[in-house]
């Protein structure tokens, strides 16, 4: 049996991504600058990040009642319309009920967050041949711990806990951008 193994072949793209350091660099220092912020109260964190989602669905439930407004005499004109005024409806209940929202937006955030973690995992190995690929590695292990976290301690973290992993999510990615944005500088 043959070990078959897919390669890529990323040498024009480890060239423009080493020519792009700096703005690896700079995601990373805003990155580590709101997590920063976020960790000083994760209360604030929390509410604003529930807050923030209620207020996008609202505005994407505006533009599907006047999407499903442009197609009214397509048959699934009814569809798009129940559609759009339940996101809208949704919306209001996370405005209306933060801390309802919050407990709902924990749990979910839990489980998409072991899901995305293994994907940054995943991804680290994709960069591997490149320095500094550990950086996203530790970044992808640190967001599936956040995750376990959330769903084992649910549901009584769900005031602070968003706020805080918010806040540790935006820090670590800074670390893991500066750190590869810095080590492809070095191999320039």
């Amino acid at each position: 049996m043959e070990n078959s193994r897919i390669v890529f072949d990323t040498s024009s793209i480890d060239v423009e991504i080493r020519n792009k350091w700096g703005w690896f660099v700079a995601l990373g220092a805003v990155l580590l600058v709101t997590g920063v912020f976020a960790l000083g109260n994760v209360f604030l964190a929390t509410v604003a990040a529930v807050i923030s989602i209620g207020a996008m669905m609202i505005v994407a439930a505006v533009a599907q009642i006047v999407h499903a407004v442009q197609v009214k005499s397509w048959p699934s004109f009814a569809y798009f319309l129940a559609s759009a005024l339940l996101y809208a409806l949704a919306g209001y209940f996370v405005l209306t009920n933060p801390l309802f929202a919050a407990a709902t937006l924990t749990l979910y955030l839990g489980i998409t967050l072991i899901a995305s973690g293994a994907v940054r995992i995943w991804s680290s190995f994709q960069l591997r041949p490149n320095t500094g690929w550990g950086w996203v590695l530790a970044s992808g292990a640190v967001t599936l711990l956040a995750g376990i976290v959330f769903v084992g301690g649910w549901p009584v973290n769900t005031v602070w806990l968003l706020g805080m992993y918010l806040a540790f999510d935006l820090i670590f990615q800074g670390f893991a951008m500066l750190g590869f944005g810095f080590a492809l500088k070095a191999k320039n």
